[in-house]
């Protein structure tokens, strides 16, 4: 499979930016300095603010690293930067990270039912293409139901996707209920043997209200058919929007419950810090990583591996 594994250079590779903005400005503070002054953690303060981890979790990294130094009697620059790569490796541990194709592979019965989330112009639209290639080169069988139908272009848009990943999609007019496709797709789904079924939903967040309801509905009628539906409800956010996808985030968990969170966009921003601020403080994992605009562009996110891209 040609996402089994990922080697460091092609994740380095991916977050270019990222890498540049943070870690060079980390290799420089500490290549710069010989010995520890009392203003090393506000140095490594404005690195991490710089890197849209937000201020909270920030503040937590630093209490905790402060604590640490002064515990350990740390008197070397090289234990410093030891423990401030831990601190950030620790807000991933407690974040249980089930895979989605164990999730699909566990599922008793057919199919998995994933809701996409998130608003317009993130990339939904191009990510549930991905995922859906992505899934069908791991064996599953796929279909897409494009219950976005407040915009015709979005329609037309998942049909180019689901064409390009050679998924069926289940589509009705613009304006339709999308609730109603929801309902055909899961049907028809569950009819043909699929394995998954990936749902699209419109991303107007500042009409809320409405949002919730159509969401609400979606997933009632669903119901009918699976009860346990959807299984899955993904948040697409944009790693370019930096702070602004922490509000994203507040604004869809409170009113729907997010299963996991797909970044895009990771490989064009130097925003990338913005994932250890997101999942240390809503402890939703991130599933994968939009890394580019080919299909293929879809890499498994291992928390691990990311932050020791941003030291080595």
């Amino acid at each position: 499979m040609f996402l089994k594994k990922e080697t460091n250079k092609t994740f380095n590779h991916e977050l270019k930016k990222t890498r540049k903005s943070f870690f060079s400005k980390i290799k420089d503070l500490f290549l710069k300095k010989s010995k520890i002054d009392i203003n090393i953690l506000d140095k490594i303060e404005d690195i991490l603010l710089s890197s849209d981890i937000g201020t909270q979790t920030t503040i937590k990294i630093l209490n905790s690293l402060e604590k640490k130094i002064k515990k350990e009697k740390y008197s070397s620059l090289h234990d410093i930067h030891h423990a401030l790569k831990e601190e950030i490796k620790n807000l991933f541990i407690d974040i249980e990270n089930v895979c989605l194709e164990n999730k699909i592979q566990k599922n008793n019965e057919k199919p998995y039912v994933i809701l996409i989330v998130g608003v317009n112009g993130v990339g939904k639209t191009t990510t549930i293409g991905k995922l859906a290639f992505f899934l069908k080169k791991k064996g599953f069988h796929v279909l897409i139901g494009a219950a976005d139908t407040f915009r015709a272009a979005a329609i037309d848009q998942l049909e180019i996707w689901a064409n390009r990943a050679e998924v069926p999609i289940i589509k009705q007019q613009m304006n339709a209920d999308p609730a109603s496709v929801a309902y055909d797709t899961l049907q028809s789904a569950k009819s043909k043997k699929k394995d998954v079924v990936i749902i699209d939903t419109a991303g107007r967040l500042q009409n809320r209200i409405n949002l919730m309801e159509e969401l609400s509905k979606i997933s009632r009628v669903m119901k009918k058919i699976m009860t346990e539906s959807p299984h899955e409800i993904i948040l697409i956010l944009d790693a370019t929007t930096g702070q602004n996808a922490f509000e994203q985030v507040r604004q869809f968990t409170s009113f729907v419950k997010i299963s996991s969170i797909i970044l895009t966009k990771i490989e064009g921003t130097a925003k990338g810090g913005v994932v250890i601020g997101i999942m240390d403080q809503f402890k939703i994992p991130i599933q994968y990583l939009g890394t580019g605009e080919k299909i293929q562009d879809l890499k498994i996110f291992d928390g691990i591996k990311f932050i020791d891209s941003f030291f080595e």
